[in-house]
Formats: C-alpha cells, structure tokens, sequence
C-alpha cells in the first residue's frame, strides 16, 4: 500500500462529513442507538461499533487504520501514551507464574513493569543484552510467554536480530513484542520480520510537534481484540479524539519530517566525529557502528538520535556544556520539531558520577527540523568549554 495513500486517504470517508479535507474531531462521550437490539449487539461485541469513546470512536478509528497500514499489521490500538501502550502489550499476555525475557536496560517503564509490578503478580524477568540469538536460546524457560524487545534502544543503540529472534520465538510458541519508537513504521517494519506485536511511542515522530502524549500499538485483529475487550476498556487508556486529530495532523508530514531530520542527523554525526572532544559516536547506520550490517539489513533509515561519548571526565564540565548550548533544549523524548540534548549524568546522583563508565560521559542528541549549520554553530560555541 503507498504511503502517499495511507497518510491523505485511507480511512476518510469525505462524503460523510460534508467533503471536509481534514476528518473531524468526534468530540462525544456516547452514541446513541435507534433500537434495543442495536444495543444489545453493542454490549456484546463493543469492538464492533461504537457505544462510547472509552472504547471506539471514529476520530480515532481514522488514526487507527492509518497507524495500522504503516507498520503492515491488521489492526491498530492507540492509547494515551506510549507506557499504556507497553502495558497492555505485556500484560495480556502473562499470568502467575510465567516468565519474560527482555532486552537489557529497556525504555525506563517497561523496566519498571518487569521489576515493580510484574513479580508481585508472580511474572519473572531475566535480561540478555540481545545482540547475540544465542541469549535468547538460553534465557528461555518452558514458561517463557514473551520476548520483549527495543530495536534499536534509544541510548547505545544496540540492535537485535528481529527476523531471526521472531522465527526462534514462533518455535517455542512464544509471543514476541518490540518497541519500534526509534525508527518508526517509514524506516523499519517489525510485523515483516515475523514480529507478533510492534509498539511505539505516538509523541515522538507520528506527533511530530511536541504537543501530544501517545502510544500505538499494531498486531493480529484477533490480538487487538484480546487486549481490547479488558486491559484497554478496564484501565481507560485509550486515546482521546482531539489527540487523535492532532496525530492525523502529524502524519500528513511524517515522511518530509523525517527525510529532512535524517539529511541533518547524518551531518551533525559527521561533524561530531572530527571534534577531538569527542571520544566516540553512536548512530546505529554510521558505517563504524558496531551492528552497521544488521541495522541495514533492517533498518531503511535511522531518524535523529544519535549519543556522543565525551573525552572530558569532569561532571561539571559535562553539565555546563549541556545546560550553555542555546538551541538545543535540555529535555526528555524525541520527535518533535526542536532539537534536544540530554546528559546520561543526569540520572546519575553527581557524587556518584564515575568517568570511567563510558555510560555516565554518555550525551545523546535529537535532531529537529533546525537547518544543520544554525545547530552546527551551537555545538562549536558550547563543546569548546569541554576543553
């Protein structure tokens, strides 16, 4: 299917609502019904119509066809952040006494769910760094239920093999779940690979403008409607209709956005791997990066993360830089039209700051839609106090 044709046309029906270009913001609580039996259908099967926006409704339908046809699923859930998104892809899945394998060092309430609140339910978790099938293979147990994956992370970078662990996993009867927040539906596709269930977080590259909070998650028809019919309905989670509309606001762009934010990425990579300040860079598709071959085989793009390694040992060195560049903000998440940068440190307590961990001289960047050489000057003004 064209993405052309998924981001201007499917799922809008103009002719029911007056021609309108942009599809309307269905901003309704309920919906009501002509006859008893209508009604009655509706309580049985709520995922069939709408009854009330908790559950469906045709604002959000519209964003939940589109997210579906990006990433090649049956269908979409879209929830009100990318954390209910995580929590429902788990979740449903699990019970008393069965075991997950993750990916080490995931997104941090991902982590949260498989320590906090996961094991006082009785679900266990063993981490493998995940580069390597083999940890896989052996970090399975015969009540593994789900595989849990992040490729790439979104602070070292590390990739797995999601055709291979997807294939592995279908072997073992086991359900495969993968955070697919950095590179997007437009520059990799987890459902082609064999993956089960593919999330991302909506604020970041879908939302595009730093003014939403939200969460998809794409699969099998018959899984949606698992997740559906209790954990979305029980919990609420569900993404209001105005959020909706401005999600099919930022889809109208996504593919100049991000064309445009990886032409800049891949200059400022350069950029930063000639400053002898610089120590080392990570960007999943820079040919020195460690799994280069497999982020290609993967990946058709890599966006505007990238994670500087700095020389400098000092903390307070490290923070000034970081708090006296002027275009880039200081800020969590990713996606949106400013560029950010954020300093590993900084969820260090400073007395414990060891510069030998390469991990706590770590500063990543996100690249917004900034021309490169108004960043460029940024960074020159700022990574000389460094020395």
């Amino acid at each position: 299917m064209d993405i052309s044709y998924i981001l201007n046309e499917l799922g809008e029906h103009r002719s029911e609502y007056y021609h309108a270009i942009t599809p309307p913001i269905v901003q309704t609580s309920n919906f009501a019904f002509e006859t008893v039996d209508e009604m009655r259908a509706r309580f049985k099967d709520e995922y069939s119509g709408y009854l009330y926006s908790r559950g469906l409704n045709p604002t959000v339908d519209i964003l939940r066809k589109k997210l579906a046809a990006l990433d090649g699923a049956e269908d979409a859930l879209v929830f009100n952040s990318g954390a209910a998104a995580i929590f429902s892809s788990v979740i449903p899945f699990v019970q008393s006494g069965d075991h997950i394998v993750s990916v080490s060092a995931p997104y941090t309430w991902a982590q949260k769910l498989f320590d906090l609140f996961l094991p006082r339910y009785g679900v266990q978790t063993t981490y493998v760094q995940g580069t390597e099938l083999s940890e896989f293979e052996a970090a399975v147990r015969p009540e593994t239920k789900v595989i849990y994956l992040e490729s790439p992370n979104s602070w070292d970078f590390r990739i797995q093999d999601l055709r291979a662990v997807a294939a592995f996993a279908k072997e073992k009867g086991i359900l495969t779940v993968v955070d697919n927040s950095y590179c997007s539906p437009v520059y990799q596709r987890p459902i082609s690979m064999g993956i089960d269930l593919c999330l991302q977080s909506a604020t970041k590259y879908i939302g595009g403008h730093s003014d939403v909070v939200a969460g998809v998650l794409t699969g099998r028809k018959t899984m949606m409607k698992k997740i559906f019919d209790l954990e979305y309905l029980l919990a609420g989670n569900g993404i209001q209709p105005f959020n909706a509309w401005l999600l099919l606001r930022g889809l109208r762009t996504l593919p100049m956005r991000l064309d445009w934010i990886s032409k800049t990425t891949r200059e400022l990579v350069t950029f930063m791997k000639s400053r002898p300040e610089v120590e080392k860079v990570l960007f999943p598709l820079d040919p020195d990066f460690d799994q280069f071959e497999l982020a290609a085989s993967q990946m058709d793009g890599a966006c505007g993360l990238f994670t500087v390694i700095l020389h400098c040992r000092d903390v307070n060195k490290i923070e000034r830089f970081c708090e006296d560049l002027h275009t880039f903000k200081m800020a969590v998440s990713w996606g949106g039209h400013e560029s950010l940068v954020i300093p590993r440190c900084a969820g260090v307590p400073r007395n414990e700051f060891n510069p030998d961990n390469v991990e706590h001289r770590m500063v990543r960047f996100y690249i917004g839609l900034e021309s490169p050489d108004y960043l460029i000057r940024d960074l020159i003004e700022g990574i000389q106090r460094l020395a």
